[in-house]
């Protein structure tokens, strides 16, 4: 199975009465989610399923795919690394997932997956990770089959 998690673009930093999950893309987030959205257009498997954070940010960032998305409420900021899972349906999927979602919950559940300690790793804004479940001598392993940054594209 695959699982490529997408953390949202860069985002606006609360002003007034505005949520965190009504925080917009910044113009340098737009373009990022552009370049990114590009990238993974010309890379993503037909039958991928698309889950969404239902901030305002998250979903910013996936409409620049031009793909059709479902919004879960499991995903928002604080869902945990097992939220995440159970809705990607890890490790035993048949299509792959595409998540856009938050820190730390992104990190985390990498980290899980990669045998590393829960916040060893974080995610840039507007990145993904592309990760693959296999069985090898009867162990389950995990791939990280590419990571790649906006900024790089």
């Amino acid at each position: 199975m695959d699982l490529i998690l997408w953390r949202h673009a860069e985002a606006q930093d609360p002003e007034g009465m505005m949520t965190d999950l009504d925080r917009p893309l910044t113009r340098r987030g737009d373009k990022q989610a552009t370049r990114m959205a590009a990238w993974l257009d010309r890379q993503l498997p037909e039958g991928t399923r698309i889950l969404c954070s239902p901030a305002i940010r998250t979903e910013q960032t996936v409409l620049a795919l031009g793909r059709k998305y479902k919004l879960h409420d499991e995903l928002q900021p604080g869902a945990s690394p097992e939220q995440l899972l159970q809705l990607a349906g890890w490790p035993n999927g048949k299509a792959p997932v595409l998540i856009v979602g938050h820190q730390p919950t992104l990190g985390e559940t990498i980290s899980r997956l990669l045998g590393m300690a829960e916040h060893e790793c974080s995610v840039k804004k507007g990145a993904i990770w592309w990760l693959r479940s296999r069985e090898r001598d009867g162990q389950l392993q995990t791939v990280v089959v590419t990571v790649q940054t906006a900024e790089l594209l």
